[in-house]
């Protein structure tokens, strides 16, 4: 049997959290546990709660990890957007794949169920972060910064909220499934050209 390879902290954190995102997009949040993530990647139970404490501390680092994944993945599509080297569309897909298919939908939901909504303050600060990251282009032109920031605020809960019922939503109203993603990509537009007009 061949010597396991013996992992860096930084290494053995990092691909734990990828363990844990892939269980949760495969299985959903309620299979992120140390155990489940200690056996798919070779590791100890021992060893995970020596790099995040608990099951609780698992999923607040996942929380993080997948915030700034998001964020950064965001930063650069409305900067190519802002250039004229992308749309609207594609900041908007971005963000809705990161709380549909990548997961962060249903682990804030399962956070917030659990009782664990501290969880939850990587996102919120690193959304945050996002929108300082964005707002000082605007910060010379009045009002630019607070719209950034209501268009922040506004198109992570249309993505939170199409995550979790948008589907089911859809249907019920007769609507197709990517009717939110087009409101969302509309007030963008409109928000960019705004932006256009006062620069």
């Amino acid at each position: 049997m061949a010597a396991r390879k013996r992992l860096t902290p930084e290494e053995s954190r990092s691909s734990a959290l990828a363990a844990a995102r892939a269980l949760l997009i495969e299985t959903g949040p309620q299979s992120v546990t140390l155990k489940a993530v200690a056996a798919r990647i070779g590791r100890t139970h021992a060893n995970l709660l020596h790099h995040f404490g608990s099951a609780s501390g698992l999923q607040k680092a996942l929380a993080e990890h997948l915030a700034r994944s998001v964020c950064e993945t965001i930063i650069a599509a409305v900067r190519a957007s802002r250039a004229g080297l992308g749309s609207a569309r594609e900041v908007v897909d971005l963000a809705f794949d990161a709380f549909d298919r990548e997961g962060a939908g249903a682990l804030t939901s399962w956070m917030l169920l659990t009782g664990n909504e501290d969880a939850l303050d990587p996102i919120i600060s690193t959304i945050h972060d996002l929108v300082d990251e964005l707002a000082p282009d605007e910060a010379d032109h009045g009002h630019g910064a607070q719209s950034i920031h209501h268009d922040t605020l506004t198109l992570v809960l249309m993505a939170l909220g199409d995550a979790l019922i948008g589907g089911a939503l859809a249907k019920s109203l007769g609507l197709s499934r990517d009717s939110a993603r087009e409101r969302a990509a509309a007030m963008l537009e409109a928000s960019l050209a705004r932006h256009q007009q006062v620069a």
